[in-house]
């Protein structure tokens, strides 16, 4: 009798641990064999509004560590990872009528680029008598757990997190198999790992000013979290850190592994439990499991409303009149806008691929609201730079910035000033990404712009020739700061 074989398609699912269709696979046949694919149409694609890559240099490094690391760990349990580079509607077929699989297995993507191309996948193996099987391992819940259907989950997270906190119950991660049993055929070859230069992407700059140095991949994701909960214990004042904006453990830094499924929100969740039983649950233990549940609305949101997420009216239909400002748009990404905090963090964002969650709210609501900028051109520059990039976390945070989200605040609007000094009070954070402004006192800092000749030249400083003029006068914000006190 012959063996049964199935072939698993990882997609943004790279690891062993929680992974629903490895468990799938491994249940219907006697042997697996595991498939990770390079889309040409990803990896040398352009975004729509802006003509970035779709992929940059820092998420690229990520994904190709990831896949390795995906590849010694299947070789670990006698397995192997067969790697291809080409349309996966093609490669699946090929595979499938070489190896004569009985089905592809896969993890199922909801947003359209990859609908795309698993409609396309399935009608590929139609034509050769196989069936893709999708399973569901992306959400800290399971959807059928939820206690309404996706097309009546609520629009407001608060409804959203009351109703499910109270109904739905987190299920245990599944095991890491002990072996995974592999198919047998020397025709079929493993195939090497791609380098960048193979999509003409250049390597990535290296920062010693980085928060973090990444390592894409499961035993990384793994190791970041028995570090931040276990190790150097930081989850225990999450909430009181979570804003910062220097150095590895002020948040938890999971975002990069999870996007990319080298982490289960589940695993986190039981790993977050299992502190709590040795040392206490607190504020910050619960918010992060918090973050968690914000990941799901997101990606749930994605599933409800479907494409209208990437719309220019978002999930409202309507949207303000955006001005066309290309300049004014470039000197945002290059961190030359004049105003030291969006500058930092958007400096920040371009050596390193991450910026914090406060960062990220305050260069968005600049270029929406102050410069007026089309929100979607913000949301593609984060998705070519981002090395966390999350579809539909990235362009449901940006509907949100943009009001034409299901934010219930109707001007969500960051008064960048005080912001800055808020989170970044003696301007250590812009001194160490705008070192042209290093010399100045911590309560200058945020407004150079104020600084007559005589000043600026005591600190080194002339604006318009080593630090910019400012798009946005920061007179703006101290103006709306004093209204509001009145």
């Amino acid at each position: 009798m012959s063996k049964r074989l199935a072939i698993l398609w990882f997609r943004r699912d790279l690891r062993l641990h929680d992974n629903q269709a490895l468990t799938d696979a491994l249940h219907h046949a006697d042997e697996v064999m595991p498939v990770y694919i390079f889309d040409p149409r990803e990896w040398r694609g352009t975004l729509a509004n802006t003509g970035l890559p779709k992929i940059g240099s820092h998420r690229a490094k990520f994904i190709l560590e990831s896949v390795a690391d995906l590849r010694k760990s299947l070789r670990a349990k006698g397995s192997d990872l067969i790697i291809r580079t080409g349309l996966p509607e093609d490669v699946l077929v090929e595979l499938t009528t070489q190896s004569h699989a009985n089905w592809v297995f896969c993890n199922r993507e909801r947003t359209s680029e990859e609908l795309v191309v698993q409609n396309a996948v399935e009608a590929s193996l139609w034509t050769v008598g196989r069936e893709v099987h999708y399973s569901r391992g992306k959400l800290l819940y399971h959807t059928s757990d939820l206690p309404f259907p996706i097309t009546q989950v609520p629009d407001v997270f608060s409804q959203f997190r009351k109703e499910t906190e109270r109904f739905t119950i987190v299920r245990p991660p599944l095991p890491t198999p002990a072996k995974v049993p592999f198919i047998n055929d020397e025709e079929i070859a493993p195939g090497e790992l791609p380098e960048l230069s193979d999509f003409d992407i250049p390597e990535p700059p290296q920062d010693k000013r980085a928060a973090i140095t990444w390592k894409g991949g499961e035993t990384g994701g793994l190791d970041r979290l028995a570090y931040y909960l276990f190790d150097s214990q930081a989850i225990a004042t999450y909430k009181e850190t979570r804003n910062g904006l220097i150095g590895s453990d002020y948040s938890t830094k999971f975002s990069a592994w999870l996007a990319y499924g080298c982490l289960s929100p589940k695993q986190i969740y039981k790993e977050v439990k299992a502190f709590e039983d040795k040392n206490g649950a607190n504020d910050s233990t619960y918010w992060v499991i918090f973050e968690l549940l914000w990941r799901d609305f997101f990606r749930l949101m994605g599933k409800k409303h479907g494409n209208t997420i990437f719309h220019k009216g978002g999930t409202k239909g309507e949207a303000p009149r955006w001005a066309d400002k290309p300049a004014a748009f470039e000197r945002w990404t290059k961190g030359e806008t004049g105003t030291p905090f969006i500058d930092a963090n958007m400096r920040e964002l371009s050596e390193t691929g991450f910026m914090s969650n406060r960062g990220r709210q305050n260069v968005a609501s600049y270029l929406v609201k102050d410069l007026n900028v089309d929100w979607r051109m913000g949301a593609e520059y984060f998705e070519y730079q981002l090395i966390d990039y999350d579809v539909t976390s990235n362009w449901c945070n940006w509907n949100y910035v943009a009001g034409v989200g299901s934010d219930p605040r109707e001007d969500r609007y960051f008064n960048i000033l005080t912001q800055a000094k808020r989170y970044d009070e003696n301007g250590e954070y812009v001194k160490l990404w705008c070192p042209e402004l290093s010399k100045l006192p911590g309560e200058m800092v945020h407004q150079p712009d104020t600084l007559s000749d005589r000043e600026q030249s005591s600190y080194g400083l002339r604006l318009g020739a080593n630090y910019p003029m400012p798009l946005v006068p920061s007179r703006k914000w101290d103006k709306k700061q004093k209204k509001r006190r009145r």
